[in-house]
């Protein structure tokens, strides 16, 4: 039975993109040239708003749930995830090291998620009402089409500061998409 959009919850909606998240790293790893390039870029934008809506709904809501010490953890963990990932989008995936670098980035990315995925979820599904989890979706969903498109570390991991850097930061990324996809279609 296929879930639509308004029967999916914010839980179910956060594993799809934990699978997305996996197969991008795959990909990058299974390719090479440009289409190594394209699946990067494909994993650092998911990554990017992904974790930026979480930051603006989940763990906010999590904070009653699952307890400080679980989304404090949650929250370096990310901000960490983004120093790491600023640095392999500024190295390239054509750079020596950027093998290693990556596989050492995708356990622990992987890793995270998993956390996520055994300490903070089950409790939101256990102790949040459905239909508020379905509400939660729909506000991922709108978080992440207004959230940097790259990750932008020490710019703070609070929703708070998400909230009012956020949205410059994604019409900055976005343009930047462009120009650079623009690019890209006018070489070849």
């Amino acid at each position: 039975m296929t879930t639509t959009q308004q029967e999916q919850d914010v839980i179910d909606l956060l594993l799809v993109q934990h699978r997305e998240i996996e197969a991008l790293f795959a990909e990058v790893r299974g390719t090479a040239g440009n289409a190594r390039k394209q699946a990067f870029h494909q994993l650092v934008r998911l990554l990017a708003v992904h974790e930026s809506a979480e930051e603006l709904i989940v763990h906010p809501a999590s904070r009653y749930e699952a307890g400080d010490a679980v989304v404090d953890t949650c929250l370096r963990e990310e901000n960490d995830a983004k120093r790491e990932l600023t640095n392999l989008y500024a190295l390239g995936t054509d750079a020596p090291g950027f093998d290693a670098m990556f596989a050492a980035f995708e356990r622990t990315v992987i890793a995270h998620a998993r956390r996520e995925e055994q300490q903070e979820f089950p409790l939101l599904r256990r102790n949040v009402d459905p239909a508020k989890l379905r509400r939660m979706a729909g506000a991922v969903r709108a978080a992440e089409a207004f959230s940097p498109t790259r990750p932008h570390a020490g710019c703070g991991e609070s929703a708070k500061t998400m909230m009012v850097a956020g949205p410059p930061m994604a019409i900055f990324d976005r343009m930047r998409d462009v120009v650079r996809d623009w690019h890209k279609a006018d070489k070849e």
